[in-house]
Order: structure tokens, then C-alpha cells, then sequence
């Protein structure tokens, strides 16, 4: 019989403590930033009918990513490959109970069969935010305004991201109007901008003259005009004068009132998937070492209306866990994270027995206490707090019970007190 192997399934990470305590770290921002807008927590199932996905999430996700199966009912289910349509399925739901707009966020895992490289695994972790019932470009600017804050919350400055912003009605007005593409045309040069920096340049204009046919000359020729427009002033002139550009402008006019300064108008910025309707954003690192998309969002209109209720609008982003880990790491704002333990309790001698009244004690004013009884030597165990990251170790032995003074440790100092179960309180509080 062979052995099993101690390797996670490939694309997946195993949570050690200290990994989990960087996770948790991130999540704890994250809810404490959704709910000072008046976001409301909400949990889903982790499987869903496949329907829910192939109806509006795109084929590419739907077919070559998701994880499906059948059940022992035979219906095909997939494992969530993301949160928006299952979130639209709960509105829809409860689409006259709900009070409008209404304000949801969760944190969830995913899976998605891909390949896996750095920020892209296959089992991953998200914040879902989404906003449900207001048509107003208000809406668009509070979801980016919480992004901002949520990159503000880990101590990133202006310079480390910048937020780039388009919107779907103008993709659309941009396909149709000055490239003078068909629907199916459309949808495979939105596509294609949404991979042009994943692919050469020479690969982006031979699929871009496949796509244009018979009039990939003149298509190109405008094509090249798009690309270059740095801000919507660099825009040509028909496309300058849709409403769906004074909608950004819009847009960018309350986000500016906000005090969001990372902001960047680009016109080839896509986000792949087919559900998008208006406004779609993305953060990107500023910083060489971690060049990419943090993540992004936009609004959805059409989703809640597939389920069989009345349509609702909905504005939504999704952080992605690895990717902010990896965003904190490369600028330095990833904290030393010391463990949930507060104490490790050094039991010397016959006291084991007064040693757990006194940890019963901690705990019962808020502290988190471990007891070892092992009788190893105090240095050996100074050790182990040390490599778990416990700031504090406390001894307890006859002398220290007759007395009533207990020595406390503070490892990272690697000073000592002589303080009464109380003062043991308020020092590890206070720290």
C-alpha cells in the first residue's frame, strides 16, 4: 500500500497558524470597512445548480473553470466558482422583503480550475460587496469610495494602487458606433482588450484583424486612435459626446468630492465578465514586484431578473485574500502577527492543580491561556512560546503560589515582573 501524500490538492493552500493569522488579519479589515458603511453579513451555500453560473457568468467560467458534478439526485451542481450570482439568487428571493438599497458583504471561499501562479490559486478567498436597488451613479461611487477606504485601512497610500475605471455602456457605444463591430464581433474585441496584457503585441493585432474582417485596415487605423486616449479628453470626438461618457465624468466628479485620488480613466479596461452593465473598475499595484490587478468590480443590472423577479440593480467588487496578502508583503504593510495566545502558563512542580485556577482566572477576564504541565525545563518552553509567537510566559510554581507574586515574561522584551494575577491583567491588556 502506498503512502498518501501530505501535499494539498494542487492550487490549494494548507493554513498553518501563522498563515492563518495573516488571513484573519486581512479578513478582520476587510469587515470592520464593510460594516462602517452600513454593510450587512450574509452566507451562501458552496454548491449551486450549474444553471445559475452558464446563465450570465460566460462561457469560459461556466464550462473550463468550474468545479461540476452530479449529485446522488442527478443534478449537475458546481462548487461556487464566485458570489455574485449566488448573492442576485438570495435578492431575488427575497425581492419584496428586502429594503432598498440594500447593503451585503460576505467573506467566502471559491474554486476555480485553473492554472495556478502567484495570486491565482484554485481554492481562494473573497470579500463580496454589493449594493442592490439603487440606479444612481451614487451607488458606483460608494463601492469604488469603499475600495479606496479598504486600501486605506492597511496603511496604502495614493502612490502604491491606482483605481482604473470605464464603463460597459461606453464599451458598448465604442463597439458599436465608432468600430462599427456586430454583437458577436463585439463580444470577442471586448474579450480580447480584457487579455491585452496577458499576450504579445503581435498576438493582440492578429486577433484583432481576425475579428475585424474584411474591414480590418480602417478598424485598426481607429482601433490604434482608442488605445492611445489616455484621459476621456483624448477620446475621439463622437465617443466624447455619448452619455455614457458624461456618466464617468459624473462619476469621477463624486469620487473627487470623496477624496479618491488614485483614479485613472482607462478605456481599454474590460473586466471579462458578461454580466457587467454600466460602470467596471479594477486596483492595480503600483509596485514592479506585484504588477497586476488586486481586484475589481462594476455594476451588474441585469442579474437578479434572470430568477424570475422583478429586475433590481446592483453594484458590487470582490478582494481577493492571496492577492492583498500579496499586495501587504511587497510595500512592507504586512504586521509582525503575534499568536491568539496571550499567555503560556510554565507549570513548576506539584502546582498543577492551583495552575488551573489561575488560568481559569486569565481566562475569565479575557485572556487566552495555555497550560503546560510537561514539566520540560523553562527554557525549553521559552522556546516554544517564542516559535508560536505567545508573548507572554508565565511560571507558576510553590514559591510563586505561597507568595502570591507571579513572574511574567514579555518574550519580545525579554523582560521580567513580579505582578499579582490582577497586575497580569492589565499588563498583557495593555499591550
Amino acid at each position: 500500500m502506498s503512502n498518501l501524500i501530505s501535499q494539498p490538492y494542487k492550487g490549494t493552500r494548507d493554513y498553518y497558524p501563522e498563515q492563518k493569522r495573516a488571513q484573519n488579519y486581512v479578513f478582520e479589515k476587510w469587515r470592520k470597512v464593510a460594516e462602517s458603511f452600513g454593510y450587512e453579513e450574509y452566507g451562501a451555500p458552496l454548491i449551486e445548480p450549474i444553471d445559475v453560473y452558464t446563465a450570465k457568468s460566460g462561457q469560459e467560467l461556466a464550462n473550463e473553470q468550474t468545479y461540476m458534478f452530479i449529485d446522488k439526485g442527478g443534478r449537475t451542481v458546481a462548487i461556487r466558482p464566485e458570489m455574485t450570482p449566488t448573492v442576485s439568487r438570495m435578492v431575488a428571493a427575497r425581492r419584496m422583503e428586502l429594503a432598498y438599497p440594500a447593503r451585503l458583504y460576505s467573506i467566502a471561499n471559491f474554486m476555480r480550475y485553473e492554472r495556478p501562479q502567484r495570486g491565482r490559486e484554485r481554492e481562494f478567498w473573497q470579500l463580496n460587496v454589493d449594493i442592490f436597488g439603487d440606479d444612481t451613479v451614487t451607488a458606483e461611487a460608494e463601492v469604488i469610495t469603499l475600495a479606496d477606504a479598504i486600501m486605506k485601512s492597511f496603511g496604502a497610500t495614493d502612490e502604491n494602487y491606482v483605481i482604473k475605471v470605464n464603463n460597459r455602456k461606453l464599451i458598448n457605444f465604442m463597439m458599436a458606433h465608432y468600430l462599427g463591430l456586430d454583437a458577436i464581433q463585439a463580444q470577442l474585441m471586448i474579450k480580447l482588450l480584457d487579455r491585452r496584457n496577458k499576450i504579445s503585441p503581435q498576438v493582440f493585432d492578429d486577433q484583432a484583424k481576425e475579428i475585424f474582417g474584411d474591414n480590418a485596415s480602417d478598424g485598426m487605423v481607429l482601433l490604434e486612435k482608442l488605445l492611445n486616449a489616455q484621459t476621456m479628453a483624448d477620446l475621439p470626438g463622437e465617443i466624447r459626446e455619448s452619455s455614457a461618457v458624461r456618466e464617468v465624468q459624473e462619476l469621477f466628479t463624486l469620487l473627487e468630492r470623496a477624496d479618491v485620488k488614485s483614479l485613472v480613466f482607462d478605456i481599454t479596461l474590460m473586466r471579462g465578465l458578461d454580466y457587467y452593465t454600466g460602470m467596471v473598475f479594477e486596483v492595480f499595484d503600483t509596485n514592479p514586484k506585484n504588477s497586476r490587478a488586486l481586484f475589481g468590480g462594476g455594476r451588474y443590472d441585469g442579474l437578479v431578473g434572470l430568477f424570475g423577479a422583478d429586475p433590481i440593480s446592483a453594484v458590487g467588487m470582490a478582494p481577493g485574500g492571496t492577492t492583498f496578502e500579496d499586495f501587504l508583503e511587497v510595500h512592507g504593510l504586512m504586521p509582525k502577527l503575534v499568536s491568539t495566545t496571550d499567555i503560556h502558563l510554565v507549570v513548576l512542580g506539584d502546582v498543577s492543580g492551583e495552575a488551573s485556577q489561575l488560568a481559569s482566572y486569565l481566562r475569565d477576564n479575557g485572556l487566552n491561556v495555555e497550560v503546560d504541565a510537561s514539566g520540560r525545563k523553562p527554557g525549553r518552553q521559552i522556546k516554544i512560546a517564542l516559535n508560536r509567537n505567545v508573548p507572554y510566559v508565565l511560571f507558576v510554581g510553590e514559591a510563586e503560589i505561597e507568595s502570591g507574586l507571579f513572574t511574567l515574561k514579555d518574550i519580545g522584551k525579554s523582560v521580567e515582573h513580579k505582578v499579582k494575577p490582577s497586575e497580569i491583567i492589565s499588563i498583557v491588556k495593555e499591550k
